[in-house]
């Protein structure tokens, strides 16, 4: 059983003792949330951080050793564990850790867990572990469609709308069910746990909201896909369109989407994103808009979706998906309208690949990188995740459904090159991304379901570095996708060398992010 109790401000001899010998005995009087609570912050002397906190870790505990990170935070008598991974690198906690699973979930996160009567041991080595990614945005209808009818020759998003325009007129729903079920075995074999998907609702029949609508049901054990209803050629510009995304909420599509930039005008893209909010707080519902995806500095209507959001008080539940102008706003009105973002919560989500591919084609040089602003939303409060948006398809012809890739291209784009910023990368496609999509119980703790991906990397810059095979992709405490280690072997001479890409830097004062450690 898990045990809750008071805790008190001081320890005694015996806990010392309990504390030291984790793999024995449990501290009885350790609430799991407490545990969880001390398990995941960086700070040892946890009453300056958060002064409702009762627990003090004091200096007695340097912060390698401190009592409430090596406590075994489970103690069941009742049960052994299925599963334990020892010696995980996990995301953001320093050291390495083995991890107790049973029933699928996570019950125990300590330094060293007793192995006596467990099903299965898996010793990863200090490799890293990291919660399921999660694709903040995407178009499985589109998937794997490439060169169907023909290809994008100018690399435009027009084109790319055209060339789907002409693809719908011919789509079975066998043949979207069967390209989205072969992209999904992809994305989980990659690590990808959940999945955010727009369907066009422009197609008359409504072919490609039945077969998402199927293939959501066939991966739930799998992957979660959420789907959003998506009127591709514009909410009020295309006839019968209103009618056709009430329709599809109506069988179960699970977010409202838009496309204000895609109407005739400024002013229907304002009406569009009212209407397309005001459905959502009737039904109840999330939004995920595309909005402003566009080079032009005057595509402003973001600023109508903070600001429906914040009237209609779905604050945390709307996401503006891709917001390229922004990269060509003044940076003056950006100040402006970042505010407005955070005040209403409104999630940014930037889709690198497919932005840095689409952007800027009408410049000469320079070229605008046509990214939205990362940095800037990140330090000013703001939710931002990414997508992989497209994989081979009419606007992007390459792809294998690697988030790592999206979060290297971010990285590089947005230029955040600092030691820290290898996390905040990692947190963009897991954390974040769990944030957006509204996702319970997400992440690398006690009592969440154990859903996980072992990296063949020892931290986060290594993972963007290499974007390495995913040794491991666990769901609900089974093992989905195995992938072998990689390494090459060179003759050279008389000599065989392996070789993994990795190096330790020995230089004291070299980051310890850089360091293979190992």
């Amino acid at each position: 059983m898990l045990i809750h109790a008071h805790v008190h401000d001081k320890l005694s001899h015996a806990e010392e003792q309990y504390a030291c010998h984790a793999h024995r005995a449990v501290i009885l009087r350790i609430s799991v949330r407490l545990a969880n609570h001390c398990l995941h912050n960086e700070a040892c002397e946890f009453s300056r951080r958060r002064p409702t906190c009762q627990i003090r870790c004091t200096s007695r505990y340097p912060e390698s050793s401190c009592i409430w990170r090596s406590l075994l935070l489970r103690c069941r008598d009742d049960t052994t564990m299925q599963l334990v991974i020892k010696n995980a690198a996990i995301h953001r906690i320093n050291g390495l850790h083995d991890i107790g699973i049973d029933q699928g979930k996570f019950v125990a996160i300590a330094p060293s867990l007793p192995l006596e009567d467990v099903q299965r041991i898996i010793d990863i080595g200090g490799n890293f572990l990291v919660p399921p990614f999660v694709d903040s945005h995407f178009h499985l209808d589109s998937v794997l469609s490439l060169g169907h009818p023909r290809h994008n020759q100018s690399g435009t998003l027009l084109e790319g709308i055209e060339i789907w325009g002409a693809l719908k007129k011919t789509i079975t729903r066998q043949g979207i069910i069967e390209r989205a079920t072969h992209y999904c075995r992809w994305a989980i074999a990659q690590g990808i746990g959940a999945i955010r998907s727009h369907v066009d609702v422009s197609e008359t029949t409504l072919t490609t909201v039945e077969a998402l609508l199927e293939v959501r049901e066939a991966m739930k054990p799998y992957l979660t896909i959420q789907l959003v209803a998506f009127p591709q050629d514009g909410y009020l510009r295309a006839s019968g369109q209103i009618e056709r995304l009430n329709r599809a909420l109506d069988m179960g599509v699970d977010i409202v989407g838009g496309i204000p930039h895609g109407e005739r005008t400024m002013q229907d893209g304002t009406e569009s994103i009212r209407l397309l909010c005001e459905i959502a707080a009737e039904r109840g519902l999330r939004v995920d808009m595309h909005c402003d995806e566009s080079d032009d500095p005057l595509s402003r209507h973001i600023e109508q979706l903070a600001y429906q959001t914040h009237r209609l008080g779905l604050h945390g539940r709307v996401a503006g998906s891709h917001l390229t102008s922004m990269h060509s706003m003044d940076s003056y009105y950006v100040s402006k309208l970042l505010s407005l973002m955070a005040e209403a919560e409104v999630h940014a989500v930037a889709n690198p690949l497919i932005n840095i591919t689409l952007q800027g084609r009408h410049d000469t040089y320079p070229k605008r990188r046509g990214l939205t602003r990362i940095p800037e939303m990140l330090a000013s409060g703001i939710n931002v995740s990414l997508g992989h948006d497209c994989v081979m398809d009419p606007w992007y012809p390459l792809g294998r459904g690697d988030m790592l890739e999206v979060s290297s291209m971010a990285w590089h784009l947005s230029q955040m090159t600092r030691p820290e910023h290898s996390d905040i990368m990692i947190d963009m496609i897991t954390e974040n991304g769990a944030k957006t999509l509204g996702l319970a119980e997400y992440g690398i703790q006690v009592g969440h379901p154990a859903n996980f991906v072992v990296l063949q990397a020892k931290s986060a810059a290594e993972a963007l570095r290499l974007k390495p095979n995913r040794l491991f992709v666990v769901r609900d405490g089974v093992v989905l996708a195995e992938t072998p280690a990689q390494q090459a072997l060179l003759h050279l001479g008389s000599q065989t060398h392996a070789v993994h890409f990795r190096w330790t830097m020995t230089h004291p004062k070299c980051s310890q992010d850089y360091a293979a450690r190992g």
